[in-house]
């Protein structure tokens, strides 16, 4: 009996507010680089994460032109989405508004406005990049 989800099941499942860990390639010597992250995303859509342009994750995703992101439950029943794809585009810049609405989905309204303000100064160093989900892996084993 297969325990991987439906197609729809695994997008409700990665639109969930849950914090992702990303994976991108880095060199033949080294395994892949494997970070927590915020991400974004909605059914049919692009993953879409925001980094410091200047960030190890960042100069990696750049060269590999892909990556992987993975989220999970951690209650019972476990449940994990992984999906991998393509870098479909990379903002060179986010605002302090597009800052604050990616912070809210995690933080909610008054988190996000404090956190943002706390970190005014990294603004002008964020970037934002979209990846389309070509790979999809999940299990649930409820």
């Amino acid at each position: 009996m297969s325990r991987a989800m439906s197609g729809r099941e695994r997008e409700a499942f990665l639109a969930e507010v849950r914090v992702s860990v990303v994976s991108v390639v880095d060199g033949d010597a080294r395994g892949p680089l494997t970070v927590p992250i915020w991400y974004g995303y909605a059914p049919g859509g692009d993953i879409v994460l925001i980094t410091a342009r200047d960030s190890r994750k960042a100069r990696l995703i750049r060269q590999a032109g892909r990556f992987s992101l993975c989220v999970q439950s951690t209650e019972l029943p476990y449940r994990y989405v992984s999906v991998e794809g393509p870098v479909t585009g990379i903002d060179e810049s986010v605002t302090r508004d597009e800052r604050r609405d990616f912070a809210r989905r995690y933080l909610g309204d008054e988190g996000a406005d404090r956190y943002v303000a706390s970190t005014e100064e990294a603004t002008y160093r964020m970037i934002r990049i979209r990846m389309r989900p070509e790979i999809w892996l999940s299990e649930d084993q409820g």
